[in-house]
């Protein structure tokens, strides 16, 4: 067994312009999704929008550069995640395609221990 980030990709804007109704259908289907998958869930979480991020790099000298904001700048940034046990990647992206992601996809990517 291997285990899996699958990050939540999803666009700001159009989760900005969507009524209640459509966030709090997501919300159940990610109840749905815990539910369903439960045994083979390790962790997850919703994240703050991208203008709560802090980035920090190493300035190549022994010190660090903080500003605010995503490392990159998208359109879709990282919404949430789940971390996820598998037999193998084709098990991990079985459950990776049921994860809702209504205004933009995953991303699967095996954790290295």
């Amino acid at each position: 067994m291997g285990k899996y980030l699958v990050m939540i990709y999803d666009n700001e804007a159009k989760w900005a312009e969507a009524d209640a109704s459509v966030t709090e259908a997501n919300h159940r289907r990610h109840e749905a999704f815990v539910q369903a998958n439960g045994a083979a869930l390790r962790g997850g979480a919703q994240l703050g929008e991208s203008g709560t991020a802090t980035s920090v790099r190493s300035d190549g000298n022994g010190s660090f550069v903080v500003t605010d904001g995503t490392f990159a700048e998208t359109k879709e940034v990282i919404g949430g995640f789940y971390i996820i046990e598998a037999a193998d990647l084709d098990e991990a992206l079985a459950i990776a395609k049921q994860v809702p992601a209504p205004m933009g996809g995953v991303e699967v990517r095996p954790i290295i221990n």
